[in-house]
C-alpha cells in the first residue's frame, strides 16, 4: 500500500486510544481506518509501518480479539 500525504492531525477514531496517536497516523497513512481493515494485515506487515510498533500491535491484537477477530496468518 503506498503512504498518502496526510495533514499531522490524521485520526480514525475506531482504533483503541492505549495505541498512540503515532501509530494510528500510520494506519491511516496507509489506508487502513478500520479494525477490520487492519484484520486483513499479518503482524509482520503492520510491523513494517513505520510509526507501528509492538505496543501498538499488541493493543490491535486485543481489539480484534475482543470483537471476535483476529490478524492475518
Amino acid at each position: 500500500m503506498s503512504t498518502r500525504s496526510l495533514p499531522d492531525d490524521a485520526f480514525s477514531a475506531e482504533f483503541p486510544e492505549a495505541m498512540g496517536r503515532p501509530a494510528n497516523a500510520a494506519l491511516v497513512a496507509h489506508g487502513l481506518t478500520t479494525v477490520a481493515q487492519v484484520a486483513r494485515m499479518t503482524k509482520r506487515e503492520l510491523l513494517a509501518i513505520h510509526g507501528v510498533g509492538p505496543k501498538a500491535v499488541a493493543v490491535l491484537e486485543v481489539e480484534l480479539e475482543r470483537r471476535g477477530l483476529r490478524l492475518a496468518e
